[in-house]
């Protein structure tokens, strides 16, 4: 991450570049086959009725992610084995088909996108001046939930797309932010070396590397007075009866690191369904209890991932931290100190008291430090994505570099 004076000519950008790429609607090589729902065909067919998609692909077109300006940028979904292959992100198909409009969040999905936080507590942009921090008074910023955002750039292999938002805060003061986001495709060569592994023949793998960034436009800094805000990070992926999400975190003393995991955002979480052992989390995400964590940041390492045997995924995501930065708390709770919260955050859905549901989905979601910014300055939060695809004796040795165990233990643990 990085702060500095960003120049703010690119906002002007429009959609044209667009046009250039070979993004239509409907893509013809896709569009003149059906495909098996669950697959990465199917989600490409169903998404080109929605919007006009940026699609990056490998040389190969093995690897594929599909990009949408109209939903806020997401990265929607991706596959490591073209259009017969596995989709990886969770679309909410339910929610397309209703056709409704929701005052407090509308959750098309997707497998990664551009927040901004705090959600709650003093600084809160998705409440109200005054008003009580409950569902009913929450209502998710226009810019990161609704509205289309412009493009800048498109072609096979990157894309950037940039949005302006004015967001009032807790305090009542109104943020001018400018917004830009970049995913670029991640060659195998540079997944191998950004992670140091080695990428055994028979695993496929798809990846993609996303810069996000907001820019002071007000006429004053952001001061712990006035309120500020953090890029926030959320990967929506596909759960199973067999998924677990797995985060290795630095051990050492409460009293210098702070408290390993926060377990208790939705209610604490079961001991069947978190379990801390050796310096690895292993938190169940079966999509079948709704639960999150977070982690501060002097205990997260800078990667977190999920595995799923069921259907033979492995993923990584990697993501900025400075572990001597403050982080935002946000908590729906004005009362508590503000500038003391995660870098790392873990989700699994589940049904709520009524019976109704979202998803189900998991998530793993990264934040950057907060935006204390000059006029003109910027502050950018790299957060990256990798899936691998393959049997689980080709995949472990992965897990074991990055994780310091294997999955036949992952698999297993909560057994």
């Amino acid at each position: 991450m990085k702060i500095k004076k960003f120049n703010l000519f690119l906002l002007t950008a429009g959609f044209v570049l667009v046009s250039c790429t070979g993004n239509t609607k409907k893509p013809l090589e896709s569009m003149e086959k059906e495909y098996e729902k669950g697959t990465f065909g199917y989600d490409l067919n169903y998404l080109s009725e929605k919007d006009s998609l940026i699609v990056l692909k490998s040389d190969d077109e093995k690897a594929q992610v599909i990009l949408s300006a109209k939903y806020q940028a997401k990265v929607f979904t991706s596959t490591a084995n073209g259009p017969e292959g596995r989709s990886h992100g969770f679309v909410n198909y339910n929610f397309f088909e209703s056709g409704v409009v929701d005052e407090h969040m509308n959750g098309f999905g997707g497998e990664n996108r551009l927040w901004l936080g705090p959600e709650g507590g003093r600084y809160s942009i998705f409440f109200e001046p005054g008003k009580e921090q409950v569902y009913d008074n929450w209502h998710t910023p226009k810019g990161i939930d609704i509205e289309a955002w412009g493009v800048s750039e498109a072609t096979t292999k990157r894309a950037t797309f940039t949005k302006e938002l004015t967001l009032q805060n807790y305090l009542g003061n109104n943020l001018h932010i400018a917004a830009e986001r970049t995913v670029s495709l991640v060659t195998e060569s540079e997944i191998a070396t950004s992670l140091g592994i080695i990428i055994p023949n028979n695993v496929h793998a798809v990846a993609y590397a996303t810069e996000n960034r907001i820019t002071n436009q007000n006429d004053y800094e952001w001061t712990r007075e006035t309120g500020t805000v953090c890029i926030w990070m959320l990967d929506m992926f596909i759960p199973s009866d067999s998924a677990v999400t797995v985060i290795p975190y630095h051990s050492g003393e409460e009293s210098s690191l702070g408290r390993v995991v926060t377990s208790d955002y939705f209610g604490e979480i079961p001991a069947d369904r978190l379990i801390n052992e050796n310096g690895v989390l292993y938190f169940k995400t079966d999509g079948k209890a709704r639960g999150k964590l977070g982690m501060n940041a002097k205990r997260t390492t800078t990667l977190a991932g999920n595995y799923d045997p069921i259907s033979k995924r492995l993923t990584i995501v990697t993501f900025d931290v400075d572990p001597e930065a403050t982080y935002l708390n946000q908590e729906w709770n004005p009362e508590k100190d503000p500038l003391t919260g995660d870098a790392l955050n873990a989700y699994n859905d589940g049904p709520l008291e009524d019976g109704s549901i979202m998803g189900p989905f998991l998530e793993l979601e990264s934040s950057s430090l907060a935006a204390f910014l000059k006029p003109g300055e910027s502050l950018s939060h790299k957060h990256n994505v990798y899936h691998f695809v393959g049997d689980e004796t080709d995949l472990s040795p992965i897990s074991e570099k990055l994780f310091g165990v294997n999955l036949e233990k992952v698999k297993n643990i909560f057994n």
